[in-house]
């Protein structure tokens, strides 16, 4: 037996002489590995503010509070420390009684969460951190929160006004749209994390190894986006939508110069803070959605004839009430005898088939290399996530009838970024701006940088310009398409759009899009506006559904920036000619007489 215990107790030295000596280090390790803590600390995402300093989105800290039902059922038990069935649910009335109204949720709710033999039971994820520590000085056994767990809420302050525009931020912190996830890499900031030794309890050991790497916290993004500006579009969008039953609509205003984003509204809409009951699309329709864009086309195809010199702005165009291409009838809007106008004049008062004369002086290939040139079917240039590049076909695509209809605007999609740019580019002389959204980030520390700006692209020259805006103030006069977009004190330049809405969900057309696109001053162009409604029901045509919006939104925004009227007076057009002139002039465009096409 003594052989045996000296044995053993042999075994005993040597299990301890391995570990406190030769092994010491790793077994120290592996004890203190087991006893530390690793929290992560999370960043706060970084603010969207627009350019006039109003916060569209920021963060606030929130924390996750747990329970553990087994020990709350001690609460207030005098020397219980497990549970007790016969005493067991006074405890839990008592905590849910103190927990209710710092959570705000009722007392039988919290009785049900607090009872069971889970341990552990999410209570709330939004509790502030005030919130948090009248909860700790309550001292409920088994109530604590999960550091783990903690994702900083996003507040959106704007609410449905910029939904669209800013996006949201998911429950667990994840991007979900708009600028949120476009600018997301800079928002987002980088987390850290929290190390301490703990007790068997939790707690942590007082003078016990602690560290760790603090949180680095997102960049504040600034955008180029007026607020106040923002916030009448969308409201003056919302208004008339409801006027004319309309379906969807977007308004975008930019600067004529430098093609930045002061508004881009979009509706429907919802509200970012409640992002569990939207309903419906939740993307920027501006962006986004794309559309047969009618007339408000028009100007590209009598820019490029301009541009090429295959017509005058006085040249003669003889416009009968049908004409036949290929195996279509063409008309106008409504029925008229034999018209006789200019170049000019058909555009101001938006003939499709006088459009068609001024465009078969080019061949498809031509026109659709200005298309292109005025940004049809490319992305933006933004980095917007999920804009679509719209819809144009190669010319030698075009099919018989298709080959007339785009250079009126059918045949062809567009988005309303796509179709403001255009007008953008006339009111800036000739040269297209890569439209843009934000300003520049400020980092943690204060330094702001600036975002890089895109050179511009010559399209038409500016004396081609200068012509097609003359024309385009012949829109918005009373012989126009649109007497309704003007201004008083301002000379106005713009055009009106109607054509056939395709329904994706059908498969087929079905109902129209109304359009009015336009800037001012028009001979010191400032701010470019644009308004589509699709599927409006009390009219149907841009003249009386978009030029109102456009005109009420263009007058707040000239207001906002403090823009003044310049005081000159629009340039004389000559809108249409007899038909002795028409009949004596060898450049007149009639049917039967096209140049270019092949």
């Amino acid at each position: 037996m003594t052989v045996g215990v000296l044995f053993v107790f042999s075994i005993f030295a040597a299990q301890l002489l391995r570990i406190q000596g030769f092994d010491s280090s790793a077994v120290a390790a592996q004890a203190l590995e087991q006893r530390t803590e690793k929290v992560v600390i999370p960043a706060l995402r970084g603010k969207i503010v627009s350019s006039d300093g109003v916060v569209l989105a920021s963060s606030r800290a929130r924390e996750t509070v747990v329970a553990d039902p087994t020990a709350v059922c001690t609460y207030k038990q005098k020397n219980k420390k497990t549970c007790d069935p016969a005493t067991s649910s006074t405890a839990v009335d008592l905590a849910a009684t103190a927990l209710a109204p710092l959570l705000g949720r009722t007392t039988s709710d919290l009785r049900a969460k607090l009872t069971g033999s889970g341990r552990y039971q999410v209570l709330d994820r939004k509790v502030s951190p005030l919130t948090w520590r009248k909860i700790a000085d309550l001292g409920i056994p088994g109530i604590y929160r999960d550091s783990a767990e903690a994702v900083p809420e996003r507040v959106y302050p704007q609410g449905p006004n910029s939904a669209s525009l800013v996006g949201f931020v998911t429950n667990d912190g994840a991007a979900g749209g708009g600028l949120e996830s476009m600018m997301d890499k800079a928002l987002k900031g980088k987390a850290g994390y929290s190390v301490f030794e703990k007790a068997p309890d939790g707690s942590k050991i007082p003078g016990g190894r602690q560290g760790g790497v603090r949180a680095d916290d997102g960049q504040d993004v600034t955008l180029t986006v007026n607020s106040n500006i923002q916030w009448y579009a969308q409201n003056a969008l919302a208004q008339q939508m409801a006027k004319m039953g309309a379906q969807s609509g977007t308004a975008v205003v930019m600067n004529a110069k430098t093609s930045k984003i002061l508004a881009l509204a979009s509706y429907p809409t919802y509200d970012p803070n409640d992002i569990g009951s939207a309903k419906g699309s939740l993307v920027n329709k501006a962006l986004n959605d794309v559309f047969e864009p009618g007339s408000t086309a028009k100007v590209m195809t009598v820019a490029a004839a301009l541009e090429e010199k295959t017509v005058t702005p006085g040249q003669p165009v003889i416009i009968p009430n049908r004409m036949q291409r290929f195996d279509a009838s063409f008309k106008d809007s409504h029925d008229h005898p034999t018209l006789y106008r200019t170049v000019s004049g058909t555009l101001a008062e938006s003939s499709n088939i006088g459009t068609i004369l001024i465009g078969e002086t080019l061949e498809p290939k031509k026109l659709e290399e200005y298309y292109r040139k005025f940004g049809l079917g490319s992305k933006s240039g933004m980095g917007f996530p999920g804009e679509s590049a719209g819809l144009l076909a190669p010319a030698e695509k075009w099919n018989g009838t298709q080959r007339s209809t785009v250079m009126f605007g059918q045949g062809l999609s567009v988005t309303a970024i796509q179709a403001a740019s255009v007008y953008q580019t006339i009111a800036n002389g000739g040269v297209r701006m890569t439209p843009s959204l934000v300003e520049g980030t400020t980092a943690e520390d204060g330094t702001f940088t600036k975002a890089g700006v895109k050179p511009g692209t010559r399209v038409v020259s500016q004396d081609t310009a200068t012509k097609v805006n003359a024309m385009l103030e012949g829109v918005v006069s009373k012989e126009g398409t649109a007497p309704q977009a003007q201004i008083p004190g301002y000379r106005v330049a713009g055009k009106t759009g109607t054509a056939d809405f395709y329904d994706s969900r059908l498969g087929k057309y079905s109902g129209k899009t109304a359009s009015f696109i336009g800037y001012a001053p028009a001979d010191d162009p400032e701010l470019v506006v644009a308004v589509i409604l699709q599927r409006p029901s009390a009219s149907i045509y841009g003249g009386t559904v978009a030029a109102p919006v456009f005109h009420d939104v263009m007058t707040y925004a000239l207001q906002e920036l403090k823009v003044p009227p310049t005081g000159t007076t629009k340039q004389a057009i000559t809108l249409s000619v007899s038909p002795e002139e028409a009949a004596a002039n060898p450049d007149t465009l009639r049917d039967g007489a096209r140049r270019g096409s092949k």
